[in-house]
């Protein structure tokens, strides 16, 4: 298949704001690529990759720096996507001493056959900027519908799975008993389970039922995936799926300890103070944020490991289990690595222990249905968080250069939330709150690395970083195009755990 035929689809889903359009788009394409003759598993689980904008190679070295000086685009569409999806393959594969020159050289081979509109389309895909409306909520109807199978069936095999490509294959080539065939593998990473949110343990902790309630950190989420028989004994993912198993050998050391054969496990882990204290966000994300030598491995904070559910133990998937279960489990593989929980039906209880994680300098807790299994991506009613503050993941659209003090810094950003409609980014305000000397000589750097045009004093940037951001209510504001204002907005910290597609909607800041 014709990369253009990819690229069609995309523009025709990203112009229009119908998902039962969108579906329909994505399904035809869909359908189109699985009667290819040869039939390719491959071919398949790439274009449904594209049509989601996401590289199957999650990176390839390449930044979008490296993407300024294209050559000239070709005069007409040549490219397969095989042939590209190869390419960054190679590119992903380069590195070593000169890298940085064959990157450049592969760069401009790829692009130099690719027309004005292909180009623009592979910026995106690469630099993770699509925009095209295109995310789970849209891909998965379309790929049940294209192959005829039962939509849940298709989640939970990309529950399974991680990602929707390798799913889309085997639906549209194989049918429904693939997927039900489908099991969780130890050492590939499955989706996280996700929490609800509500403002206070009262609107949880009711009375009428027993529930957990557990320490909420302000860590990194981890998927630990150990057996022994493989070749690496240890893995370690983050929420996002990246493998992060180099950057922390604490916590595989830890997890060989455990006396099981194989497991996978759901937990966090977080930097401490010598007075059990969790140090700054930014000391435990520095140890995950990039690969990290050696020598600065050695010099850094080491972090602890917290486990908080367990998914698969020597043989036995426990996915589907009542939590209560995967629980017992898991305290009797690992009972002093569980993170701090009470359980009771009791909300004096409950509101005690939420004061008590706060006193030790915690986020907040998340309290858990005992009988819920792991939903593995998505939010619900088995686990909901409850924090002291409202507060919303966001993205950067623009920053403002500062003024009197702030002169010479990138200050006051604009704030954008996702119209889940659309899937567009939507502003719904700006803040210069919070931040410290170092965050603003950080995000300086951070943004103009980011910059795409000026206007003025406006630094307009690409939609990539998200922001986690405090605020006290939202209030209607003809001002922003989401119909909508955050009140005294202020910056908590920078998410690099989180993407753009992760963050908040306007719809949930309208219902919050």
């Amino acid at each position: 298949m014709r990369l253009s035929r990819v690229i069609d689809t995309s523009a025709a889903v990203a112009a229009t704001r119908s998902r039962t359009t969108k579906v329909e788009l994505l399904a035809g394409t869909l359908r189109e690529v699985a009667a290819a003759e040869p039939p390719s598993a491959r071919l398949v689980a790439v274009v449904a990759d594209y049509l989601a904008g996401t590289l199957p190679q999650r990176t390839v070295g390449v930044s979008w720096r490296g993407l300024r000086d294209l050559p000239e685009p070709a005069p007409e569409p040549s490219l397969e996507v095989l042939e590209v999806d190869d390419a960054l393959t190679r590119l992903r594969a380069t590195t070593g001493s000169g890298s940085q020159a064959s990157r450049a050289a592969a760069v401009r081979e790829l692009f130099g056959r690719a027309t004005q509109q292909e180009q623009a389309w592979l910026v995106g895909l690469i630099t993770g900027e699509l925009r095209q409306g295109a995310s789970d909520g849209v891909l998965l109807p379309a790929v049940a519908r294209a192959a005829d199978v039962p939509e849940p069936l298709v989640r939970r095999a990309v529950m399974l799975a991680g990602f929707p490509g390798p799913v889309a294959a085997a639906a549209l080539l194989e049918g429904a008993a693939a997927l039900e065939a489908l099991r969780l593998e130890v050492g590939r990473p499955l989706r996280p389970m996700l929490a609800g949110s509500e403002p206070d343990v009262a609107s949880v902790v009711d009375g009428t039922r027993e529930v957990a309630v557990d320490t909420k950190l302000d860590g990194i989420r981890l998927q630990v995936h150990l057996d022994r028989d493989a070749q690496t004994p240890v893995r370690l993912f983050t929420r996002s799926l990246d493998e992060i198993t180099d950057r922390l050998p604490e916590v595989v050391e830890t997890v060989l300890a455990l006396p099981a054969r194989t497991a996978v496990l759901d937990g966090e882990v977080i930097a401490l103070g010598d007075d059990g204290r969790p140090l700054p966000f930014q000391v435990t994300g520095a140890r995950t944020a990039s690969s990290a030598d050696p020598a600065a491995l050695s010099r850094s904070t080491p972090v602890t490991t917290f486990l908080f559910d367990l998914l698969h133990l020597d043989g036995r998937d426990l996915v589907d289990e009542a939590a209560v279960v995967r629980w017992e489990a898991l305290a009797g593989l690992a009972p002093d690595l569980v993170v701090d929980r009470v359980v009771t039906d009791r909300p004096e209880v409950a509101q005690e222990f939420f004061a008590d994680v706060l006193a030790r300098g915690h986020e907040g807790v998340v309290v858990k249905d005992p009988e819920a299994p792991y939903a593995a991506g998505r939010r619900g009613a088995g686990w909901v968080k409850v924090k002291p503050r409202r507060t919303a993941d966001l993205v950067v659209l623009a920053v403002e250069w500062g003024s009197g003090r702030r002169q010479g810094w990138l200050s006051n950003i604009h704030l954008g939330a996702r119209d889940a409609a659309t899937g567009e980014l939507v502003m719904v305000g700006k803040t210069f709150k919070g931040m410290t000397d170092a965050i603003l000589a950080w995000q300086t750097e951070r943004f103009l690395a980011l910059e795409t045009a000026r206007e003025g004093h406006v630094v307009h940037v690409r939609p990539e970083q998200v922001v986690e951001i405090a605020y006290d209510g939202v209030q209607t504001s003809r001002r922003y195009p989401g119909g909508i204002a955050l009140r005294f907005a202020r910056v908590l910290r920078y998410r690099d755990d989180k993407g753009p597609d992760e963050t908040d909607t306007l719809a949930s800041l309208r219902d919050g």
